[in-house]
């Protein structure tokens, strides 16, 4: 009779258990995140457009009257946050513009009772995302490029799918979403203007460069692809 023990199951199979328990374990959780925040309608579905207390028209405010981006949302150059303008900024036009419109009841509450209006947030990244507004239109990234053409909006929605494989387009290769730092808030800019371009750049148009974005990438000092898609960058 032979010494050696009997096994009812092969070797493999305590390994197999093993996997097929923790796979028990695991993919629920992956799938509260997925599903819970991944595909979160305010982190991934394009054309999000939650309503507003306040009808406020960018395409009027910021289309037909031109008011530049920064006017409103002031820390967008300096901070992680763009900032959501204080009651203040509205009430410098609307104390003598349509002062009494039922539109603005929430303004005149806002600004009378020191309450701030409550806007609903659109573009919504979840808090495991970190996103510094400063580092991007520093380096040369035009609102439009996360944001859509605001400008166009008449109710604000979220005009990019903001998920990981979109950011990444980018992160991977930058160069061709560039354009000069001083343009980052004219979302009717464009490259084709070469006489601007070379202003904006402090050059001529002789000397204009064959490749912008190569050349916007090493004047602002943008790192490569390796770091900007390091996990820790984006993921604290």
């Amino acid at each position: 009779m032979s010494d050696r023990p009997f096994f009812v199951f092969p070797r493999w199979s305590d390994t197999a258990t093993k996997i097929i328990l923790a796979a028990a374990v695991l993919i629920p959780v992956y799938l509260v995140i997925l599903l819970g925040y991944g595909a979160n309608a305010r982190t991934l579905n394009v054309n999000y457009q939650p309503i507003q207390p306040v009808a406020y028209s960018h395409a009027f405010h910021a289309g037909k009257l031109g008011i530049n981006c920064q006017y409103c949302h002031t820390d967008v150059k300096r901070a992680a946050f763009a900032a959501l303008p204080p009651t203040q900024t509205c009430i410098n036009c609307h104390a003598a513009i349509a002062p009494h419109s039922a539109a603005l009841a929430w303004i005149r509450k806002s600004y009378k009772t020191g309450m701030p209006v409550p806007w609903k947030k659109v573009n919504d990244l979840p808090d495991y995302v970190y996103f510094n507004h400063a580092a991007h239109v520093n380096a040369g990234i035009s609102c439009l490029i996360c944001h859509g053409h605001v400008n166009e909006m008449t109710q604000v929605y979220q005009a990019k799918p903001l998920n990981m494989a979109w950011c990444l387009q980018c992160h991977r290769d930058p160069a061709p979403f560039l354009r000069p730092r001083n343009e980052v808030t004219n979302l009717n800019w464009t490259p084709a203007n070469k006489t601007r371009l070379a202003k904006d750049l402090g050059l001529t148009t002789a000397t204009l460069p064959k490749n912008l974005g190569k050349y916007l990438e090493k004047r602002y000092h943008i790192p490569n692809s390796k770091l900007l898609t390091d996990c820790e960058l984006c993921h604290h």
